[in-house]
């Protein structure tokens, strides 16, 4: 890691429930969020965007999130991302195999068309050199009405900014998936 690893017993006091909940969760405190807990302010901003991207009541299925996440993490180099969001894909899904062929996820029959069309418009918002055309926001809204498109760009965006974050810092993965690694 590129900065001194924050501790949790130097947590500003009003983070410290947050904490504890992700130790009970985990079973151990996420290192990204206490990178974030150093400048409180930051903290509360990106952890009440992520609480509403994850929402239950979102447009987007948990499996959905979860399989975004994971690709826009691999594209970010960020391990610890991959890490976790692997995991989670795993929970959500209950396929390991997801995971493995995500890269090539154009290629595979594992995913719905509904999955390829996200998964296209995440890439071509990540990825720097692509942009997003007219048959690609064609390709999604055959399977997403306009709030749906609005919360899976939302997440998008914030993947982004949670993988690069972390990569940029080299937070490395804390051992939440063997298959993310």
């Amino acid at each position: 890691m590129r900065i001194t690893k924050p501790e949790v017993n130097k947590v500003t006091w009003y983070l410290k429930p947050f904490f504890w909940w992700q130790n009970k969760k985990y079973g151990q405190p996420l290192v990204p969020s206490l990178v974030w807990a150093k400048v409180p302010k930051l903290f509360l901003a990106v952890a009440s965007l992520y609480g509403v991207l994850d929402r239950k009541t979102s447009p987007l299925s948990p499996a959905l999130r979860s399989l975004i996440t994971v690709r826009i993490s691999q594209i970010n180099w960020c391990q610890f991302c991959v890490d976790i969001n692997s995991a989670t894909l795993i929970k959500r899904s209950g396929s390991e195999a997801k995971v493995e062929a995500l890269a090539q996820w154009r290629d595979s029959e594992l995913f719905s068309a509904q999955e390829k069309a996200a998964l296209d418009y995440a890439e071509k918002i990540t990825y720097s050199e692509q942009q997003v055309d007219e048959h690609c926001f064609n390709e999604l809204k055959k399977y997403f009405n306009e709030n749906a498109i609005i919360e899976l760009t939302a997440l998008i965006a914030f993947q982004n900014l949670s993988s690069k974050f972390n990569s940029a810092l080299d937070i490395e993965a804390q051992g939440f998936c063997k298959l993310g690694q």
